[in-house]
């Protein structure tokens, strides 16, 4: 079965044995929770939400190291592929088939990080499991679309605060997600996004039928 580890911050492992591994946002060098180096990440597909240095992180070099294919937006593709490197761009809504499944681009409300880009989030399909990673965002009304279009098995949210939702507005999107299992991240990395991933979870399991699971740098999920 699929296996997503955690590895800190906003970066995610999402893979099965003797299968493809998507990387998330691999931003590990400098990030204090990191649970890897980036020269210790083995992926074959690299996932970035956006430009922000601490999402791109070493998107590039682990692409490199492990002549993985980057996917993202058109602009991030574009300047992935100005270095040498294989890229697949989207935007947003659009889907493309993968051999592990598909990837589609969703709506996320949040700075781009490039010139003329935007940020986005991911729905992914993996061997038949279905994967929403929302990137870096604020709470939007079309998140309820997200869940009626594609069943979600597992649901990753933002929850600290300042730079994307906070606890309140993220247990609300779980209501709107209605994913099998949320899981939170970007949080408690610095003291400016500080939040308590308990008190996250009791309001999504009171207000929702989710199951919330906290996963801490280094620990992995089970599907």
């Amino acid at each position: 079965m699929p296996k997503l580890t955690f590895l800190g911050h906003a970066c995610f492992l999402l893979g099965e044995e003797g299968k493809e591994t998507l990387v998330f946002d691999p931003f590990l060098r400098e990030n204090p929770q990191a649970s890897l180096r980036p020269e210790e990440v083995k992926a074959e597909y690299v996932l970035i939400s956006h430009g922000h240095y601490d999402h791109l992180g070493e998107a590039y070099e682990i692409a490199e190291a492990n002549k993985a294919m980057i996917i993202s937006t058109s602009e991030i593709s574009n300047d992935a592929e100005s270095k040498g490197l294989s890229a697949h761009p989207l935007n947003i809504g659009g889907k493309f088939n993968f051999p592990f499944g598909w990837v589609k681009l969703t709506l996320a409300f949040h700075g781009s990080g490039f010139a003329g880009g935007h940020a986005c989030g991911f729905v992914v399909h993996y061997y038949g499991k279905n994967i929403y990673f929302a990137g870096d965002t604020g709470l939007f009304s079309d998140m309820k679309l997200i869940g009626e279009l594609t069943p979600l098995d597992i649901a990753l949210l933002p929850i600290g605060d300042n730079y994307t939702m906070g606890i309140d507005d993220a247990a609300i999107a779980a209501s709107f997600l209605k994913a099998k299992t949320v899981i939170p991240y970007h949080y408690n990395t610095w003291p400016l996004i500080a939040a308590d991933p308990e008190e996250f979870k009791k309001k999504v399991e009171e207000k929702t039928n989710s199951r919330c699971v906290i996963i801490s740098p280094g620990e992995s999920h089970n599907f």
